[in-house]
This record gives structure tokens, sequence and C-alpha cells, in this order.
């Protein structure tokens, strides 16, 4: 693995780079809306914006990437990403913000897009594994550091806009300066939504539920901590622990749902999830009728942290462990196509989380945050409890859990080491 991560050195420090920018700016932007007195509604609406963006750029992309290549477009999108950022700072409204929320989620996933199929061209059946693991803690490590540096300078300056748009600049040089060859950009198809439905009811609900959750949680919890009076720094450990969380749980969870039946797993570990939502009310010491944050006593506070962590690392496996229980019901061959399905489905259900939530905390103030995951987890409960009495378990050796991350596309699940050979001379090729 060292080896292999080694001379991928300059796609990996490109995209950790331009991480820490996304990390920084998503929260950044949550907690300078409750500064400007925006709306929660407003705030859910614009943070939509990089779902509505993140969405439309992954149908595009890879035939732009086919006619001009993989290294003209993560540099003309990176820069795209760096404009966006600077846009934000000088017109500080809810219109130019949804517009640069647009833009973000449009190039961002363009360069996943050419990282992830690159990577996938180096990886031989021997190493695909070993590089998605990288990539994902890459990824997230990326996106910790970013939540972290909120602390660099006050969300109402510029600074941290600017800082934002240094970092997604900086995160061009290693790509632009690589001498290795670029790949040959590959088509892959997914499986349409009606048909993945009819393979897996439970897959396709859970991802959608899962996607809704995903962009809400990461769009609107530094919104809740700052209408909470969290301080800034405060805010930026609750939300390095949440993110952080997601890793370390990837483990653990993927075992289990390698021993026993997938679908019990996702209710366990949803319904968990409702658990430590209800108890981050409780320790944030509000109640039904006072829906106001109070947190006075230290023990409280930690409380309310780990429940939030807990969450939070139980929450974000849940693509994955979507992921292998469909794979449960498809030949290895269409592995691939039917996580692109997956993916497009959670896209979806990104695109409306944010709005929907906000709505909830709006009508029931800011612990409505937590109540709107509450219910969209007991969703998936209940479904799967219902799938379950409908249809036996189904074994199939083919397919296991493999961490990855939500924002992945269908040619980074290529690097899943259960998905066939890679087509082409990859075996052959001098790495």
């Amino acid at each position: 693995m060292q080896k292999e991560v080694t001379r991928s050195w300059p796609l990996f420090i490109g995209i950790g780079t331009m991480m820490i920018a996304h990390g920084l700016q998503m929260q950044l932007m949550g907690i300078r809306s409750v500064a400007e007195e925006f709306s929660v509604i407003t705030t859910g609406i614009f943070m939509a914006g990089y779902y509505i963006g993140y969405f439309s750029g992954s149908q595009s992309t890879p035939k732009l990437v086919q006619k001009v290549g993989h290294i003209r477009v993560f540099a003309a999108f990176a820069s795209l990403a760096s404009l966006s950022a600077l846009l934000a700072a000088v017109y500080v409204n809810p219109v130019m913000w949804t517009l640069s929320r647009i833009i973000t989620g449009i190039s961002l996933v363009s360069c996943y897009i050419v990282a992830e199929s690159w990577l996938n061209d180096r990886a031989t059946n021997k190493n695909r594994g070993q590089l998605l693991s990288a990539y994902m803690i890459v990824l997230y490590i990326g996106l910790g550091i970013g939540m972290l540096l909120l602390n660099v300078s006050n969300p109402e300056n510029y600074e941290p806009f600017i800082l934002v748009s240094v970092l997604l600049s900086l995160a061009l040089v290693p790509i632009l300066l690589t001498k290795r060859p670029t790949p040959k950009f590959k088509k892959i198809g997914t499986i349409s939504v009606k048909e993945l439905y009819k393979i897996s009811p439970l897959g396709t609900v859970s991802s959608f539920c899962t996607g809704v959750i995903h962009a809400a949680f990461f769009s609107l919890m530094a919104v809740y901590a700052t209408k909470s009076n969290f301080t800034l720094f405060e805010t930026s450990i609750l939300l390095f622990i949440a993110t952080i969380s997601g890793v370390i749980f990837q483990g653990p969870i993927g075992y289990f749902s390698d021993k026993f039946d997938r679908r019990k797993v996702i209710v366990i570990v949803t319904f968990f999830c409702s658990i430590f939502s209800f108890f981050a009310i409780v320790f944030a010491g509000s109640s039904l009728v006072n829906m106001y944050l109070s947190i006075e006593l230290t023990l409280n506070k930690v409380m309310f942290f780990l429940a939030v962590g807990l969450y939070a690392g139980l929450c974000l496996p849940l693509f994955s462990l979507n992921l292998a229980h469909t794979n449960d019901f498809v030949p290895k061959e269409k592995f691939v196509a039917a996580g692109g399905g997956l993916q497009l489905i959670f896209g979806i259900g990104a695109i409306s989380g944010p709005i929907i939530c906000s709505l909830f905390m709006d009508w029931l103030d800011i612990n409505g945050f937590f109540i709107f995951l509450i219910i969209t987890h007991i969703i998936i409960g209940v479904f799967g409890i219902y799938r379950m009495n409908v249809r036996k378990v189904i074994e199939n050796p083919d397919s296991t859990f493999t961490p990855v991350p939500a924002t992945i596309t269908p040619a980074g699940l290529e690097l899943d080491p259960d998905t066939p050979e890679n087509l082409g001379n990859n075996e052959k090729r001098n790495l």
C-alpha cells in the first residue's frame, strides 16, 4: 500500500487540500449565515445548492473528461471552485451564495470523478482496496482539518474565504506538476432507479433517506451549534469529532454486516442513530416545549459531544451498508452500475435534505434539526423491518462490506475489491 500511495502522492495531496477547503467553506457559510441573520430556511436553500451542482456535475463531467482530458478538467473546475469562494466573500447575499454553492458542487464532483478514475486506472486487483481505503482516509481527514480551520479567523471577516480560495488553488499544483500519463476515461453505465428499486427496495429507500440525512447534518450542524451559542472553537471540535467518527466506525459496522443479515444491521444502526439524536436533545437541556439549547454544566456538554459523535459514527457508514446490501441481490458484474444508481438516488435525496430540515428548524426552533433526523432514521428502520418480513435472507459470497465515502462516483466504486477485473491492461501496466 505504501508503494502505491507514494506513487499517487500528487493526486492524494491535491484532493486532500481540496477537501480541507471544502470542509472549511461548507461550515463557514453556515456560521456566517447566522451572523448575517439569514432565516434558517434561506440557509437550507443555499446549502442545497451544493447538491444541485453535485448532481448536475456528476451527469455532465464524464463527457467533458472524454473530450478534453483529466488534467484540464481538474484544473478548470478547481479554478472555478476557487472563484466561487471569492464570489461568496464579495457578495454576501442568499442569491449569490446559492450560485456559489452550485458552482462549488459542480466543481468538486468533477474533481472527484477525475481523481477516482485516475486511481482506478493505476490500480490492480491486489491493491484496489488499499487505494480506496487511502483515498477515503484522505477525504475525511481533509474535511476534519478544514473544520478545525474555522478558528483561523472570525467568519464575519473575508480572510477565511480567501483562505478557501488559496487552498483550492494550491490543490492544482501537485496535479499539474505530475509526470505520470493521464488515464483513458471509461464511461460507466448505471442501473435505473426503477430497476434498482425492484432489485433492492430497502437499498433504494435507505440510500435516498441517507442522502437526505447526510446533507442535512453536514449543511446545518454548524447552524445549529451557532444558534445554540457554542463558541467557534466548540463548533469546530464538534464537527471534527463527527467527521472522524464516521471513519472509525466503518470497520466495526462492516464486520457485523458481513456476519449477520445486513438488513438487521441497517435497522439497528439507524434506530440507534435516532436514539443518539434524542440524547443530543436531552443533554442539550432542551424539551419539546422549550427548544432552546442551554448547556451550563460541563458534564452535559461532554455528553452532548459524545451523543453527536456516536450518532455520526453510526450514520456515516449507512451509504456503505446500503451499497453492500444492494450488491447482495445483483451479480458481480453489475456491482459498479448498481453503486452508480444508488449514488444517483443519494444525490436526489441530498438536494432535498437541507431544505426540509430547515423547515423543521423553522417550525420547531433549533432542535427541529434533531427531530428531523430522528423521523428520517425511523422511516429507514420501519421500512427495513417491513422488508425483512417479505423477503428472505440471500447469501451472495461475492458481496462484502467495503467502506466508501458517500461522495464516491462510479469510477471510484471500481476500486472496490469485489468488482470484476478492470478492463484493459491494468495488470500489465508498470505502476
